[in-house]
């Protein structure tokens, strides 16, 4: 198992990392629209559908893929300014208000409304790796490394100090020590990029430069908390579904979303709040 782990991530991690530094826009677009719909019909897996609803779920996923890719073609001010602003915002008040409802009350929605909960969680993600990467392949390496501290960090620190569920019903691995160990990874994390971002002229330095590193600090442990809220929200989901893994596409690891979930609220808050800045 862990040999098989390893030889995926030995493949996934260049093709990955290529893509971002190497790829031309419109292949960057159709990369990420691939993991996008990849998720999609795992999220269908989720949801309770029946056949004929999967089917029509997956159908209205590929349409949405078309068109957002049909925008991008035709200038990437209109993505970019129209319809990735409006998937940040939703994305935003999804996570800050529905889903810990949703995971308080431990709810089951319809599957209509599971379906539908799957597009906020996959899009926005679609739209900000879009966006981030244009900004900088840097800066969307630097938030994706930021959820990999995290969630290295809550690994260690659970194992080493966890004594508090933080949610057994849905994941009972995770502990509060976990958490507060995520956020003291990603504080020295941050830490180490407002030093480097200070030494010289980069990416990174509009983020942190001019007294924006105070700043910088707090959304970046904001962010570690969404991260947690991610990989909770799929646990749940899973759950529901009888499944421990979203799917077997990635041997060894589960399926996209069992990879990104931590990503899919942090990335679109990442974007919102570099708009905003």
């Amino acid at each position: 198992m862990l040999k098989t782990r390893v030889l995926t991530a030995v493949v996934l991690l260049p093709l990955v990392l290529g893509m971002n530094f190497l790829a031309g826009p419109a292949a960057w677009v159709a990369f990420a629209g691939a993991i996008a719909l990849a998720s999609c019909w795992e999220w269908s897996r989720l949801c309770g559908f029946g056949p004929g609803a999967r089917r029509a779920y997956l159908v209205l996923s590929a349409a949405i893929a078309l068109a957002l890719a049909l925008a991008c073609l035709r200038g990437p001010q209109l993505v970019f300014s129209n319809v990735a602003q409006a998937s940040f915002i939703a994305s935003a008040y999804f996570w800050v208000f529905a889903v810990p409802a949703w995971l308080l009350l431990r709810l089951r929605p319809e599957p209509w409304a599971s379906g539908v909960a799957g597009w906020l969680v996959v899009w926005p993600l679609w739209a900000a790796l879009v966006v981030i990467r244009e900004a900088s392949p840097w800066i969307l390496l630097a938030c994706a490394a930021l959820v990999w501290v995290a969630d290295i960090a809550a690994y260690f620190a659970g194992r080493r100090f966890g004594r508090h569920k933080l949610a057994p019903a849905i994941s009972p691995g995770k502990t509060w020590e976990g958490v507060i160990g995520a956020l003291l990874g990603v504080l020295a994390y941050g830490i180490a990029l407002d030093l480097h971002a200070h030494a010289g002229p980069g990416p990174l330095t509009p983020i942190f430069g001019a007294g924006g590193g105070a700043p910088a600090l707090l959304a970046m442990l904001a962010l570690a908390a969404l991260s947690v809220l991610g990989d909770l929200f799929e646990s749940w989901m899973k759950r529901g579904a009888g499944r421990k893994d979203s799917s077997a596409l990635l041997p060894g690891h589960g399926g996209v979303l069992d990879r990104i979930d931590a990503l899919t609220p942090t990335l679109p808050a990442a974007a919102l709040l570099l708009s905003l800045a």
